[in-house]
């Protein structure tokens, strides 16, 4: 089994388990209420209606697997254990409370209980239960025995690295930092789990050995230039000379942290987001300071559709916190999410102040105000974002491409159509790019057949995208190719129905090739889904008179069919 389908196996398993439970009989309806709120990952109002329905049947297994799952999920540990507590007295087997009484005895430094737990195979589970046990006996102080427990779980296909990377960890928490690194330079033992994290503990142990330049080079590689604050802090250090303390694992509980966050990092995108968010949480509770553990959990809970529950978990990354702008970036986005974009703003504006050095703090700020149509003050982000990048860094094109709509929006297209380029001169074939710049000169009557080519090239890149579709259709409408247009423009309709603008135009297309009745259904259409756009007035007009009439009111050239240039005609 390869390592990829056995976290698809564990994520498979794990959704079964979590959607099972017994039935319930009598009181009902805050059972289904709590229900519904943990289906729709609401969880304080499911906590609130599991207690209400324990209140009544204190012993059901379903009601107290529901409020112990809804209050770990909530980020409440020590409410959870007291609930667990009651399901293992009861008898209910269960892996969400065998999970956080084993969380909860690390808390306590029962490490023979953890032991006593999965030797009972009353457990988390396989995926973690060999890792926990050799935690558990570097807590007790046998780490032969410990590091036997991590070797033994590396035997397992598909989580060597994940075993080796947590037995580097545990060599270097005890101080035997040549070991630990031993284990992460012996290319023999296959690839470690060499995430961020996993590269940053490995670059802490080259400074215990004094090998800061190795260190130095390390990070280089992995991180090249563009630094965040976390490692640059680390670099700062590292040029002065100086030791970089082994932060990464320093006490039993940051252990056993690490293997409930790894096991989420793995299990994102795998598992169900709910499913994923019980490691993360139990990281959380294990280790308050685990920073990435937390934005984990807040990138989950915003996936989850929850922003209120994701900004409270990013308030909790301290202001001192070299993560605290990611931690402030994403409370702004789960705000913006909530329709909050007032507060998202402010948000921004105060990190702009105290984190001014950061290009992607601007460029974030920028994009919120595009999307509130303050054009004018994105172009200010994006010019401060611009100012920080060297002139040739060619990640920049993100920003320069933002600006170019920003100024397109303020019908400054020179300057747009230079941004435009310089984008496009940065990253020559990115479909987003292409599809704008040359939708753009379309619309503007401007370089039609080199708008044309662009758009083919982003067709090409991504051949079903409808906005790409619709410009395709519309640069081959402008040239006259009207019925070339059409095959592109139902394309583009299918994949975006109910979207106004693919729709008015297909209904111009199919006017331009004599199709009226069909190009009137389709204006009805775009009237219904945007009666209060802009362009409404101008369908309203287009269905009492016609296309033609609108066009030689407007003063535009009449509908013209392009010459066929095939034999030089």
């Amino acid at each position: 089994m390869t390592k990829a389908n056995f976290w698809k196996s564990v994520a498979v398993a794990a959704a079964v388990a979590a959607a099972a439970g017994p039935a319930i009989s009598g009181n009902s309806g805050d059972y289904l209420a709590a229900r519904q709120a943990r289906l729709s990952s609401d969880y304080d109002a499911a906590v609130y209606y599991y207690v209400r329905a324990l209140g009544a049947d204190p012993q059901n297994p379903a009601l107290l697997e529901g409020a112990a799952l809804s209050q770990l999920s909530a980020g409440d540990l020590p409410r959870a254990v007291a609930v667990a507590e009651r399901m293992e007295a009861a008898g209910v087997e269960s892996q969400i409370s065998q999970a956080i009484l084993s969380a909860h005895e690390f808390q306590s430094g029962n490490f023979q209980a953890v032991l006593d737990r999965v030797a009972a195979d009353h457990g988390v589970g396989p995926l973690v239960d060999g890792l926990m046990a050799a935690w558990a006996e570097v807590g007790k102080g046998e780490m032969a025995n410990a590091l036997a427990s991590f070797d033994q779980v590396a035997q397992t296909k598909g989580l060597r690295g994940f075993a080796l990377y947590h037995k580097a960890l545990a060599l270097a928490m005890v101080g035997d930092f040549e070991a630990s690194e031993a284990i992460y330079s012996d290319s023999s033992a296959g690839p470690l789990q060499m995430t961020r994290r996993g590269a940053m503990a490995r670059i802490e142990v080259l400074s215990q050995l004094d090998r800061s330049g190795d260190a130095l080079k390390l990070l280089d590689k992995l991180f090249g230039s563009d630094l965040d604050p976390a490692l640059s802090q680390m670099r700062a250090v590292l040029e002065k000379g100086e030791a970089l303390p082994f932060t990464h694992v320093t006490k039993i509980t940051d252990g056993v942290a690490e293997i409930f966050y790894s096991v989420a990092a793995a299990l994102k995108g795998e598992a169900t987001d709910d499913y994923t968010l019980i490691y993360s949480r139990i990281a959380e509770a294990l280790r308050e300071d685990h920073i990435d553990a937390i934005l984990l959990s807040a990138e989950l809970l915003e996936d989850m559709d929850r922003p209120e529950l994701a900004t409270r978990a990013y308030r909790r990354v301290p202001r001192d916190n070299p993560a605290f702008h990611a931690a402030e970036l994403g409370r702004a986005n789960a705000l913006e999410r909530s329709g909050r974009s007032d507060a998202a703003l402010e948000v921004l504006d105060e990190l702009a102040e105290t984190h001014g050095n950061l290009p992607i703090v601007h460029t974030t700020r920028g994009d919120l105000l595009r999307g509130m149509n303050r054009y004018v003050e994105a172009v200010k982000a994006y010019d401060a974002a611009i100012g920080l990048y060297d002139s040739d860094d060619s990640s920049q094109w993100f920003v320069l491409y933002a600006r170019a709509i920003s100024q397109e929006r303020l019908n400054h297209w020179p300057e747009a159509e230079a941004d435009f380029r310089a984008a496009l001169k940065m990253n020559p074939d990115h479909p987003r790019i292409l599809n704008y710049l040359g939708y753009s000169l379309v619309e503007k009557h401007e370089k039609l057949d080199e708008a044309l080519g662009m758009i083919e090239r982003a067709v090409q890149a991504q051949p079903d995208s409808g906005f790409i579709l619709d410009s395709l259709g519309w640069a081959l409408y402008r040239l006259g190719r009207y019925e070339e247009a059409v095959d592109h423009m139902e394309r583009a309709a299918e994949l975006m129905p109910v979207d106004p603008v693919v729709t008015d135009h297909l209904g111009d297309v199919y006017w331009a090739v004599g199709r009226t009745l069909e190009a009137e259904f389709q204006w009805n259409r775009a009237l219904s889904f945007a009666p209060e756009d802009k362009d409404a007035t101008r369908i309203r007009r287009k269905l009492k008179v016609g296309l033609d009439a609108v066009l030689a009111e407007e003063g535009a050239e009449p509908l013209k069919v392009a010459q066929d240039t095939s034999n030089g005609g």
